[in-house]
C-alpha cells in the first residue's frame, strides 16, 4: 500500500508502465530509495560495529555499504540504457541494465570474500564484545527496514518487469537473514566469551557470496541468451493464429535487447492457393498489431502450406506414424510433397525436443531413422528433412 501511493504521488501516468520514459522513473525512485536507505543503515551499523567491537555487524554494514553502491549503479544504468539507438547500437543500449547488474554482483562478491578473511582473522585474536540494547534496537530496526525494502524492489520489479530490481529485492531479503543471525550472536555474545561473532562473521560473509552469484547468474542469463518468457511467446502464438488465413506457428526466436525490448522472428503457415497479396497484407497487419500489443518488433515469415491436397494429408499422417517411436522428436512443420507415383520427396523439418543437442553424426542417424520407417510404411517415400531447435523451451 506505501509503494503503491509513493509511485501515484511521485510518478506521473504511473499505469503506463510500457512507456520507457515513466519505467526509467520507476528505476530512478527505486535506486534513490535504496541508496538513502542503504546509506542509513550502513552509517548505523558501521557505527554499532565499531563501539561494540563486533566484526559480524561491521561486515554487516559494509554489506550495506555495497547495496548503496549497487543502487547507485542501478541509477546510472536505468539513464544510460534508455539512450536511444544510434549507428553502432541500433537496438538501442538496454543491456547497459544487465551489465550494471554484474558489475554490482562482482562488487558483493568482493566484499563477501574481504570479510570471510577477516572473520577468520577475528577468531584467531578474538576481542570481547560490548552487549548494550540501543545498538541491538537498532539492528531489529535494520530487519525491519530490510523486509520493506525486499517487498519494495520486488513490486516495482514485477511491475516495469526488471531483472535488475528483482536481483535487488532477493538482495535485500539476504540481507534481512544476515542481519537477524548478527543480532542474535550480538546477544549471544553476552552470555559467552568464545569467539562466536567471529564464526557468525564468517556465516554473514558466506550469505553475502551466496548473493553475489546468485545475482551474477540473474544478470549473466539474458546476455548469454536465455529461454523466452513462456507466457509471452504462447501469448503470441494464440494471437497469430486468431488471424485469417494463419493456421500454424514454428521457428520462434526471440532476441533480448534490454528488459522488455525484445525482437521476435517466426514462421506462419498459411494455405498456399491463398492471393499472396491478400495473405501479405494480413501479415503486415499481423506484425504492426502484435508488436504493439507486446511492446516488441515483431517479424513473420509465410510459409506456404498445402490445406486442400488429401495424398498431402495422407503423407504426412505416414510420416507422423513413422516417427511416434523416436523418443527425441517433438514435432515437425513446413510439410510438402514433390514428385509421384513410385519416388515422392517428403520434405519437412524435425524439431527435436527441449534439451537434446544432435551431434551432426546422430542428426544424419536420426534422419536415417526417420527414412527407414517411413519406407516401411510406403517404399515410396523418399524423406529430405531438416533437423530444428526448439529456441523457446516451452510446451
Amino acid at each position: 500500500m506505501i509503494c503503491k501511493f509513493l509511485i501515484s504521488k511521485l510518478i506521473k501516468d504511473y499505469t503506463n508502465v510500457e512507456n520507457e520514459s515513466v519505467r526509467q522513473k520507476y528505476g530512478y525512485f527505486a535506486g534513490i530509495v535504496g541508496i538513502i536507505t542503504n546509506a542509513i543503515l550502513a552509517t548505523v551499523k558501521l557505527i554499532v560495529g565499531i563501539l561494540s567491537h563486533s566484526i559480524a555487524i561491521t561486515a554487516d554494514g559494509f554489506n550495506n555499504l555495497s547495496d548503496a553502491a549497487s543502487s547507485i549503479i542501478t541509477v546510472v544504468s536505468f539513464k544510460l540504457s534508455n539512450k536511444p539507438a544510434d549507428k553502432e547500437h541500433p537496438f538501442g543500449h538496454g543491456r547497459i541494465e544487465y551489465l550494471s547488474a554484474l558489475i554490482v554482483s562482482f562488487f558483493v562478491l568482493l566484499v563477501g570474500f574481504e570479510f570471510v578473511k577477516s572473520s577468520f582473522s577475528k577468531i584467531l585474536h578474538p576481542t570481547t564484545i560490548v552487549f548494550q540494547w540501543v545498538p541491538f534496537i537498532l539492528l531489529l530496526l535494520s530487519i525491519i527496514i530490510k523486509i520493506w525494502l525486499g517487498f519494495f524492489n520486488k513490486f516495482l520489479g514485477k511491475k516495469i518487469n526488471s531483472s535488475t530490481l528483482e536481483a535487488s529485492s532477493l538482495d535485500a531479503f539476504s540481507d534481512s537473514i544476515t542481519t537477524s543471525v548478527v543480532a542474535f550472536s550480538f546477544v549471544i555474545s553476552k552470555f559467552t566469551s568464545l569467539p562466536i561473532d567471529g564464526y557468525i562473521g564468517v556465516i554473514v560473509a558466506l550469505f553475502i557470496i551466496y548473493s553475489g552469484f546468485s545475482l551474477i547468474k540473474e544478470t549473466i542469463n539474458p546476455l548469454l541468451g536465455e529461454a523466452p518468457d513462456p507466457k509471452l511467446v504462447k501469448n503470441i502464438e494464440k494471437d497469430l493464429i486468431s488471424y485469417d488465413n494463419i493456421t500454424g506457428v514454428h521457428d520462434i526466436i526471440v532476441h533480448n535487447y534490454g528488459p522488455s525490448k525484445f525482437m521476435i522472428s517466426l514462421h506462419a503457415e498459411v494455405p498456399c492457393d491463398v492471393n499472396i497479396l491478400k495473405m501479405h497484407e494480413i501479415i503486415d497487419k499481423a506484425e504492426k498489431e502484435l508488436s504493439k500489443k507486446h511492446n516488441i518488433l515483431l517479424v513473420i515469415h509465410m510459409d506456404p502450406i498445402n490445406t486442400n491436397d488429401e495424398e498431402v494429408h495422407r503423407a504426412k499422417k505416414d510420416v507422423l506414424t513413422a516417427i511416434k517411436p523416436i523418443d527425441t522428436i517433438d514435432s515437425i512443420h513446413d510439410f510438402r510433397m514433390v514428385g509421384e507415383k513410385n519416388y515422392i520427396n517428403l520434405i519437412f523439418d524435425v524439431v527435436v525436443k527441449q534439451n537434446t543437442h544432435l551431434s551432426l553424426q546422430k542428426e544424419k542417424e536420426l534422419i536415417a531413422e526417420i527414412n527407414k520407417n517411413v519406407k516401411e510404411i510406403n517404399s515410396a517415400y523418399n524423406c529430405v528433412i531438416t533437423i530444428d531447435q526448439n529456441y523457446t523451451f516451452i510446451k
